[in-house]
């Protein structure tokens, strides 16, 4: 596997996080509500501006309803593509 920036990571990371969120039909605003983060917070994780903690990933995950490591997988599933 190519070794992928920080960038890359943040990017990839906030890809997936969007596609899980559209696919569950909520807005930035009512993941940020369910998560209990900030909704700004969430736009600047999507576009890949934030080099997000863990406990915020494990909250994000538990606010879209799957395991962090559905995220995790299909983040490292966009960086190979």
């Amino acid at each position: 596997m190519t070794s992928k920036t920080d960038a890359d990571l943040k990017v990839a990371f906030g890809e997936t996080v969007r596609k899980f969120r559209t696919a569950k039909g909520l807005s930035q605003e009512k993941l940020a509500e369910h998560a209990g983060i900030h909704r700004t917070y969430i736009g600047d994780v999507e576009r890949g501006l934030r080099n997000i903690a863990l406990v915020n990933m494990h909250r994000i995950a538990s606010a879209l309803g799957v395991p962090l490591s559905s995220l995790i997988s299909e983040m490292e599933r966009r960086e190979e593509a």
